[in-house]
């Protein structure tokens, strides 16, 4: 999708949620042609002309100030992921998008981030990139998401929550709300999408997604961006059931593109129970794996 035509849906799409009463202006009966927002209704809001508002929906918003955007993202009532999505694409329109980051996705993190999450032990922790691909992992982590994992079939691709999302059959009863899960993933490749616009294989992802499920595609269409940096997860394991856990994700400031995400649950929580059955299923199976490790090396086995 060019730059024009992904600005024009966009607002398109934010002026079509709101109706005059929300946006504190009269309604004027029900006979409304328009779903939400009239574009002069809009225009009066941001403070501009109604022509001056139709030429930036209809894709130039090179010329916009800062001060136009603010006025349009309060109009339109945008929250902060989508504020920041018009922002980026308004850089892109003028032609100032970024760069594509010069780092290999399936490149191991920096051994200092692994020691790291490694060092946590009561709570999974693992480090992925802005496309969702799960870089690193602590032996928790790993046993969390082995469902996520066993997907990565090629070793040169490694695992990645969008394509287990909306690829794989066994994605709805490990995400309990599987619904919320895809929404949420949609939303947060469209707004790195806007972000990082020269990314081939963020673009390769997106038309892989686009091409294989239908329902990615409509959710795509929908132009939703958002940030996910805190909330509730509620997974079903298959080794100890039902778990619903607190997550927080953090940028890795010195690994740009990167993000840790760590898993906890309440003390005294069937959940806080369920990652300790399960940490404790992890380190056996090490423990065992080692341990046949160790035979097969030795002499005459």
């Amino acid at each position: 999708m060019d730059d024009r035509t992904e600005i024009k849906e966009f607002l398109t799409s934010r002026r079509a949620r709101i109706t005059p009463e929300q946006a504190g202006l009269p309604a004027y009966g029900g006979n409304r042609r328009v779903k939400g927002l009239r574009r002069e209704e809009v225009a009066m809001l941001a403070g501009v002309s109604v022509d001056y508002y139709v030429r930036l929906e209809r894709g130039h918003l090179s010329g916009a100030s800062d001060s136009v955007l603010d006025n349009l993202a309060r109009a339109l009532h945008l929250d902060d992921a989508e504020r920041e999505h018009l922002f980026d694409l308004a850089r892109r329109n003028a032609g100032h998008a970024p760069t594509a980051r010069r780092r290999t996705p399936n490149k191991p993190v920096r051994p200092v981030l692994q020691h790291m999450l490694d060092a946590i032990t009561d709570a999974p922790a693992w480090i992925r990139n802005d496309r969702h691909d799960v870089l690193a992992t602590n032996r928790l982590a790993a046993a969390l998401y082995a469902p996520v994992l066993a997907q990565r079939t090629d070793p040169r691709r490694p695992a990645n929550t969008a394509r287990f999302i909306y690829l794989d059959p066994a994605a709805p009863e490990f995400f309990t709300d599987w619904d919320k899960a895809a929404d949420d993933i949609a939303a947060m490749l469209r707004a790195e999408a806007g972000r990082n616009p020269c990314d081939k294989n963020l673009t390769e992802l997106i038309g892989e997604l686009s091409t294989r499920s239908e329902t990615f595609r409509q959710r795509w269409a929908n132009h939703n961006v958002r940030y996910h940096r805190t909330g509730i997860k509620k997974l079903h394991h298959p080794a100890v059931g039902d778990l619903e856990l607190n997550f927080e994700a953090m940028t890795l400031a010195s690994d740009p593109g990167l993000t840790l995400l760590m898993y906890t649950a309440p003390p005294g929580t069937p959940s806080a129970d369920g990652l300790h059955l399960l940490a404790t299923l992890a380190a056996t199976d090490e423990q065992q794996s080692g341990a046949a490790q160790r035979e097969d090396r030795r002499p005459g086995s």
